[in-house]
């Protein structure tokens, strides 16, 4: 049963590490990073209270699924710290050195509030269609629903990132509208929001999260009500729309206040 999802974004600076730090530290508040981590690691402790089994939802350059065993380093980001969607095991093999970024990162929050539990991953293509995406997550979650076993879903999305001159993708005038639309959208949980995103725009403003965002969007399609939303973070402390958030169906209770 569907019970919960979360919502993260993939900087590879979450990992303390890649930042010149040997381990997590409590959230600076002089520090947008520590802020941003820390928000995102209470969304997914949340997840790991709820249920023991996940799907990680995020874009990629075609699709493809990743099951537990799956290992990954983040060498090619400064530091070669690998991560796994499930224990390593007696035999762990090797660490891909390519494994697309949300995978990684989804591994990362998996082994620090999780390290017992396999999960599971799905990459949409990037130029993946508004209706694709609503139908993945629709069907995404019927195969939940039909397991009596509680599952939770881990999309990992990254807005825009023309937001500054010195964001990625220097600045795109256009891009301050688009992502102010696309956090009050995520702050309401609006689903009508997610839906109307702009594939062609968002290409062009490098809003490379709006397939994961269009997916999070359907697999609250057959609810009545647009689902509760906990906001945790939303911010570009670098030129990038990042939003942090907890997810339930409409009327459910479980997200604190």
């Amino acid at each position: 049963m569907f019970s919960i999802a979360a919502l993260v974004p993939s900087p590879p600076m979450l990992v303390p590490e890649l930042c010149g730090r040997p381990v997590a530290s409590g959230s600076d508040p002089d520090d947008p990073i520590a802020v941003l981590r820390a928000a995102t690691l209470e969304a997914a402790a949340t997840l790991a209270a709820s249920a023991a089994r996940w799907t990680v939802v995020g874009v990629g350059a075609h699709d493809q699924n990743f099951p537990a065993t799956t290992r990954g380093t983040f060498r090619g980001f400064g530091a070669d710290v690998v991560v796994g969607l499930g224990p390593a095991g007696e035999d762990p093999g090797p660490a891909d050195a390519q494994l697309p970024l949300p995978v990684l990162v989804a591994g990362w929050l998996r082994e620090q509030v999780a390290p017992g539990i396999s999960v599971r991953a799905r990459l949409l293509a990037a130029d993946s269609s508004p209706s694709e995406c609503a139908r993945a997550g629709a069907a995404l979650r019927a195969e939940l629903d039909a397991d009596p076993v509680p599952h939770a879903v881990l999309v990992v999305a990254d807005g825009a990132a023309t937001l500054t001159v010195t964001a990625p993708g220097y600045l795109d005038e256009r891009a301050a509208t688009v992502q102010q639309a696309l956090d009050a959208s995520l702050r309401s949980g609006s689903r009508s929001g997610l839906a109307v995103l702009d594939p062609a725009l968002c290409a062009e403003l490098l809003l490379d999260g709006r397939a994961a965002y269009q997916v999070l969007g359907g697999l609250f399609t057959a609810d009545p009500a647009d689902p509760r939303v906990r906001t945790l973070y939303q911010g570009a402390p670098y030129g990038v729309g990042y939003d942090v958030s907890v997810w339930q169906p409409g009327g459910q209770e479980g997200i604190d206040e």
